[in-house]
């Protein structure tokens, strides 16, 4: 019976002990395997009928309601699909071979053919599960096959594909973008130079790397490419760069919004299977299950931390929380340090919409109040997500890796090749730490 006087007066334990009560609470509860959005949403409503009472559920409802209306939001599942479709197209394959011209001669020229074709597939889609399967699946074997060393092929593969958190247009800055209130447009125009930046740190440690030990990379065969061969090879390239174009080129120039661009996406990814006369009924049929499996995934994690933070605001917690940081020091660089190490931890444990519907609401303000630019901020918060796609002990972009990797490839092996990556991420968010410039809008 306290126990459960307990929850139905959590008013009386004050909001201090009721901040530690619900961070328990959702720490055991994510214990038991409990998905995350299913987790929030039994917080928010315990938390919700514990300190308010059923009076204030209506209340929850309504924050809810907006985060699903939103019609930028639309654009999630427009570019989810447009993934979805390059999964299940030939034209990854066609980028990859025609990315060939490229790398040519070059020591470790696959590896960097391989990130190149990274940057292009992430400015179409903005997801990483679906590009680090597709490399995995063209690229890697490739170069194993060619005696390249599988932890530099291995990291690459994970790294590069994971650049569609940073590219615009990620899904990652669109939902950042919901979720502090700032343009999106100005989110993607920002984040281009730091993508890019990111991009070529890696091709430089590839290379580095490749001219110090050359056993690491072998140069390729001698292989002359006709005039008709290369013609054929651009070809590949033709089609991906027309969309990346069209949708990147829209938003830039202000002709369309995000959600506007990102049908015109679909449509020019739709059209390029039909050019290339991979169109069928049941491919748009297996995109769009996919489709909805993720997006659903996405919405409910949305629902249940829009619920969450909408009690927690309620009871005065996002007011104490900041007071806790801005607290650590005078120094706002410190504070802003202190935040990038939660999202850091965070980001080993948790899903990226978590982190961003839980974490925003709270640092945002904080970060304005101490004179940041929240469209900065977002691009800096992005970087860290990086970090937390390839970190252990969850990174997701090894387990992607390894759904399509031979057995004698483990987890572990993948988690070791990703180290000098984890590192060079690190790099690119002190970077832009000590030169906020480089997130130009």
């Amino acid at each position: 019976m306290e126990f459960f006087d307990f929850f139905f007066n959590l008013k009386d334990i004050g909001i201090g002990y009721g901040t530690l009560v619900m961070f328990v609470l959702l720490l055991a509860l994510l214990l038991t395997g409990m998905p995350l959005a299913f987790v929030t949403l039994l917080v928010a409503l315990i938390f919700a009928l514990g300190w308010f009472g059923p009076g204030v559920v209506p209340l929850i409802t309504s924050r809810v309601y907006s985060f699903v209306t939103s019609f930028v939001f639309v654009s999630v599942p427009m570019f989810v699909l447009m993934a979805a479709i390059l999964d299940r197209s030939g034209i990854a394959k066609d980028l990859f071979d025609a990315m060939r011209l490229v790398g040519g001669r070059l020591r470790g020229g696959v590896a960097v053919q391989t990130i190149f074709v990274a940057v292009v597939l992430a400015a179409m889609s903005g997801i990483i599960g679906g590009e680090i399967v597709l490399l995995g699946i063209i690229a890697l074997p490739q170069m194993l096959r060619m005696g390249y060393d599988k932890h530099l092929a291995i990291g690459v593969v994970c790294a590069g594909g994971a650049l569609g958190t940073m590219v615009p247009p990620s899904i990652v800055l669109i939902v950042y973008g919901l979720t502090a209130n700032v343009s999106i447009g100005d989110l993607f125009t920002a984040s281009f130079v730091p993508g890019l930046m990111l991009a070529f740190f890696y091709v430089v440690y590839v290379l580095v790397r490749a001219y110090l030990n050359p056993a690491l990379a072998p140069v390729p065969e001698p292989y002359e490419v006709t005039l008709a061969e290369k013609l054929k090879l651009l070809k590949g390239l033709f089609l991906p760069i027309m969309v990346v174009v069209f949708v990147l080129g829209s938003i830039y120039a202000g002709i369309a919004s995000v959600t506007e661009a990102s049908a015109v996406g679909v449509a020019g990814v739709i059209l390029s299977t039909v050019l290339r006369g991979e169109f069928s009924l049941g491919l748009i049929k297996a995109a769009v299950l996919q489709t909805l499996s993720t997006v659903g995934m996405i919405v409910w994690i949305g629902i249940g931390a829009s619920a969450l933070v909408g009690v927690f605001n309620l009871m005065g917690g996002i007011a104490f929380v900041s007071s806790l940081i801005t607290g650590i020091s005078d120094n706002p660089t410190i504070i802003l340090l202190f935040m990038m190490l939660i999202l850091f931890v965070l980001g080993m444990f948790l899903d990226w919409v978590g982190i961003v519907l839980l974490t925003m609401p709270v640092f945002v303000p904080i970060i304005i109040t101490l004179g940041y630019d929240p469209v900065w901020f977002g691009v800096l918060f992005a970087l860290n997500m990086q970090v937390s796609f390839l970190s252990p002990p969850f990174g997701p972009a090894a387990f992607y890796l390894k759904s399509v990797v031979p057995d004698n490839i483990s987890l572990g092996t993948i988690f070791r090749s990703l180290l000098p990556f984890i590192g060079l991420q690190v790099l690119a968010v002190a970077m832009l730490i000590m030169f906020p410039w480089l997130a130009i809008r």
